[in-house]
């Protein structure tokens, strides 16, 4: 270490770093675990959540790091990477650190985003376990949804074919009387499938081939088992949680949940050992718990509740990973995550890279799959000027939080010195502390400046607040999001989205329901286009998703689809088995 980034594919750095590897007995004994407390899976392992955090809970919290970013680029700025190299860097400086990242999906695996591990000599390991499935989590997520759909199906043909009296002597039903129209919950598969967005199911012609009617596919990580499974504090709060996810209505428009189907402790039974964070680490053999999924734009987007409340009893240093940049993963870690956890950061960490700034500075279109434009392997400064206005935008994000972000630059081999100084006067100008780290070519030994620009920070007292008080009413939370966080002028409403909204603030039920904005991630505003500072716009709301388990009512700003599509030169095409060893190669080679 560190290997030659020059020479050495990704997947090919996580395989020599394998080698070397801890076992789940070594980490047993280098992390202080008593034997019933870590559960094998062949190179790695799973926590025993509720027996660790039992025994540390008068154990004073570790340092609490949150990891955020810019608006990125459709490739990415590094954020994971960024990750693996601040623990890296701790690591190298002696520091009892670990961390927090999610697991990421089969579709954006197997499509043109690759996986989520990291890159360089700041990956995580074992790289194709962590890539393909690790130890089940949203394969059990798969089951649980899945089980709800298959109890409403069976129900509604079980309701069609029999009478009230029948119902309640086969099986003591009684009839819930669905609405086939207002079906809201559907099936799930972790691939980006296209096809599936639109379905209709039940064909045959035979009354015992199911109730015909139109339905759909997610992609699994957008399930509200997947939210549920990043907020809940413990396997009794996601119980509990279980019984209230909205299914369908029925025809008087009275919700039909997972309780009324009695199928919610069945789905809990799959996902019972989802509550155990797995264990993973860096190429330099730190601690990294994976735990939860991706999908930031529409869920919660965070590292779990769960595995930071381990991380912060078992390391001096806890560093966890929010989805996208601050103005959706921070801003969610800050107002929904952090309000539910009772947890407060030390400090925050900006991700930002000089190709970012370029686009938001004016540069040529990025595109996935296609080869990047030369204005970005070129010194451009006056770009890099321009861009930086969305840089210290985001800072001023973190800073309304009460907290004064670390900005990291995570700098490329073709960035200038101009350039990165034209960054770190910008950041600090801003209020923030800027470092400077390669940790992708070098590991820690390329993050020393960004540990400790953070262990600096972390001696900071801060002032952390939430950004409105939990008894605002939904509106006028999604007016002060869409104008402190997104820089808008106001928000519009569709009378559909209007008429949900007063209907919800009517009900004093959910007023304790988290505000989950929805919009894209490429822009600060809802339009995807829109680079840098968007100035002069106003936030259209067209409708509001309800998730009854998670607790959580998400405006939605523009069409997000739960089902993403597969693009047309797909990473899947590079990755193959090799047949003597029955290795995998080829994983996160993206273009």
């Amino acid at each position: 270490m560190p290997y030659d980034t020059s020479k050495m594919a990704d997947w090919q750095i996580a395989e020599a770093a394998e080698e070397q590897m801890p076992t789940p007995d070594e980490w047993r004994e280098k992390l202080g675990l008593r034997k019933d407390e870590i559960l094998a899976y062949g190179k790695v392992a799973k926590l025993d959540f509720l027996k660790i955090i039992d025994r540390l809970k008068d154990k004073p919290d570790g340092k609490y790091v949150e990891v955020t970013a810019v608006t990125p680029t459709p490739l990415g700025e590094g954020k994971t990477t960024t990750t693996m190299g601040l623990i890296e860097g701790l690591g190298k400086q002696g520091e009892n650190v670990g961390g927090v990242i999610r697991q990421p999906s089969g579709g954006p695996t197997m499509n043109v985003k690759g996986t989520a591990a990291g890159g360089g000599n700041a990956i995580l390991i074992p790289h194709t376990e962590f890539s393909m499935g690790l130890t089940g989590d949203i394969n059990d997520i798969m089951n649980a949804h899945n089980l709800a759909m298959v109890a409403l199906t069976a129900r509604m043909q079980h309701e069609r074919n029999y009478d009230d009296a029948q119902l309640a002597k086969l099986s003591k039903m009684r009839r819930l009387d669905i609405d086939p129209l207002r079906v809201e919950m559907g099936w799930i598969i972790d691939y980006c499938a296209q096809s599936l967005r639109n379905i209709i199911i039940g064909l045959g012609g035979s009354r015992t081939d199911g109730f015909m009617m139109q339905s759909k596919f997610g992609i699994a990580v957008s399930s509200e088992l997947m939210a549920m499974l990043s907020i809940v504090r413990d396997l009794a709060d996601l119980r509990e949680r279980m019984n209230n996810i909205t299914v369908a209505y029925d025809k008087k428009g009275k919700p039909v949940t997972t309780g009324d189907l009695e199928v919610a402790g069945a789905m809990t039974a799959w996902m019972r050992n989802t509550i155990n964070p797995t264990l993973c680490c860096t190429a330099e053999y730190q601690p990294v718990m994976v735990h939860a999924g991706p999908f930031a734009n529409i869920a919660v987007g965070q590292s779990s509740i769960i595995a930071d409340r381990l991380g912060l009893k078992m390391f001096d240093y806890n560093v966890t990973e929010s989805g996208f940049a601050a103005d959706i993963g921070f801003e969610k870690f800050w107002n929904v995550k952090s309000r539910f956890s009772g947890l407060k950061p030390n400090v925050s960490v900006l991700v930002a890279t000089v190709r970012s700034l370029k686009m938001h500075g004016g540069g040529p279109k990025v595109t996935p799959g296609v080869a990047l434009p030369d204005a970005y392997k070129k010194s451009a400064p006056e770009l890099v000027e321009k861009g930086c206005a969305n840089l210290v935008h985001h800072i001023g994000i973190i800073r309304a939080a009460g907290i004064n972000p670390v900005v990291c630059i995570n700098r490329f081999p073709t960035d200038t010195d101009e350039e990165i100084n034209i960054v770190r006067r910008a950041a600090e100008a801003a209020g923030a502390r800027c470092a400077v780290s390669t940790h992708y070519l070098h590991g820690g030994a390329g993050a020393g400046q960004l540990a400790d620009a953070v262990k600096d920070a972390c001696k900071e007292k801060t002032d952390f607040r939430f950004l409105y008080p939990s008894e605002m009413k939904l509106r006028q939370r999604v007016e002060k999001i869409a104008k402190v966080v997104y820089g808008a002028d106001g928000v519009s409403w569709t009378p559909e989205a209007e008429a949900k909204a007063k209907s919800f603030e009517a009900d004093p039920k959910y007023d304790e329901f988290a505000t989950m904005m929805v919009k894209t991630h490429l822009s600060l505003s809802h339009d995807p286009t829109r680079k840098g500072v968007p100035k002069g716009w106003t936030l259209p709301i067209r409708d509001i998703l309800i998730y009854s388990g998670a607790k959580f009512l998400c405006p939605m700003a523009g069409t997000i689809s739960l089902m993403p599509a597969t693009g047309s030169d797909p990473a899947l095409k590079k990755v193959d088995v090799d047949v003597k060893t029955g290795k995998v190669h080829g994983l996160h080679e993206v273009d």
